[in-house]
């Protein structure tokens, strides 16, 4: 074979296989799979939270995909030819796990947002958070104040999170729900290993789903419900995050005097029930580092008035996560 076929051979095989990697990840109902960055190895546990390539212009960044917040947000740094994008304002966002409080100015344009085997969506254009300064909360837990800083990149794609200090975390700004091309029901998959994008019938098969009430004065959705109970106490209910941007557990929850409780002593069985009118889906036994879903840390937050409990990005390790936006449901699929 002469060198100029030779060429045009080894070109068209890695064109294939090219491909071939990314297709053979994507079913024919309008979903899309994208690997994370950082998956663990097969058969091994998530204990960080997960990353996902981010494309703006030609830029490339490693970006961490939260479910506990709504927006993309990125130093303004490094967001190539800023001066160019529309501009919407000025802009807040507020991370409550760790109390930094991001400032900066709204600017709108189109993502891209590639997983680990070259699969990848495209957006409409929508904000993005372009950050100038870092500010702390008087109670932060873990905030360090910096103005021009660089090397923020989040990609918050949650619900219902306009209450907790992100009063701009609306759909609007979610790009899971704002693809260039969507041919499933908006929404999301949530596994160890990576995100399904768009939800269908199909694809919720072996989940146990909620259904979700709708948010006073916003175009979204309320937080989904819990009901926790302590040991073989009677169960308290709220609301639960779960939330793939931490590893630490935070806890709302009443202890017996009437208040809530200040502190829990090793060995207390925490148990978190995700179905309406059922016992605990899953409990957490404070101290057990064996347990696939504890969290790294559990820290209470007694401030509050209703229960409430951020799983951790652990979580992963016992359920598949499901959010479909169009139906208004959250679901849980249990892991072998």
């Amino acid at each position: 074979m002469n060198p100029t076929r030779l060429r045009r051979a080894a070109l068209a095989l890695l064109a294939a296989l090219a491909w071939g990697s990314t297709a053979r990840a994507q079913p024919a109902d309008g979903r899309v799979f994208l690997p994370f960055l950082d998956a663990p190895p097969e058969g091994t546990l998530i204990n960080k939270p997960p990353t996902l390539e981010l494309v703006i212009h030609g830029h490339r960044q490693r970006v961490e995909m939260d479910t506990g917040s709504t927006g993309v947000v990125l130093a303004a740094h490094d967001i190539p030819h800023i001066d160019r994008l529309p501009s919407e304002g000025p802009g807040t966002l507020t991370y409550s796990s760790s109390g930094r409080i991001m400032r900066g100015h709204w600017v709108r344009t189109r993502l891209t947002i590639r997983g680990a085997d070259g699969a990848e969506v495209h957006t409409r254009p929508l904000p993005v958070l372009a950050i100038e300064r870092i500010e702390c909360q008087r109670t932060a837990r873990s905030c360090r104040p910096s103005e021009h800083p660089r090397g923020v990149a989040m990609m918050g794609m949650g619900f219902a999170r306009e209450r907790d200090h992100q009063p701009e975390g609306t759909p609007e700004h979610n790009p899971f729900l704002n693809l260039e091309r969507q041919e499933a029901r908006r929404g999301y998959t949530v596994t160890r290993r990576g995100v399904w994008l768009g939800v269908t019938d199909a694809g919720t098969a072996g989940f146990s789903t909620v259904s979700l009430q709708r948010a006073e004065g916003a175009d979204d959705w309320s937080p989904a419900p819990v009901c926790l109970t302590l040991n073989a106490g009677a169960p308290a209910c709220g609301s639960v995050l779960v939330d793939t941007g931490v590893t630490t557990m935070y806890l709302t929850v009443p202890d017996p005097s009437g208040g809530m409780a200040r502190s829990l002593v090793e060995g207390t069985r925490i148990g978190i029930g995700l179905l309406p009118n059922a016992g605990p889906t899953y409990t957490v036994t404070v101290g057990d580092r064996s347990d696939p879903a504890a969290p790294d840390a559990i820290t209470l937050v007694p401030r509050g008035k209703r229960p409430f409990v951020n799983t951790s990005v652990r979580f992963l390790n016992r359920f598949d996560y499901l959010y479909d936006a169009d139906r208004g449901l959250v679901g849980y699929r249990p892991l072998p």
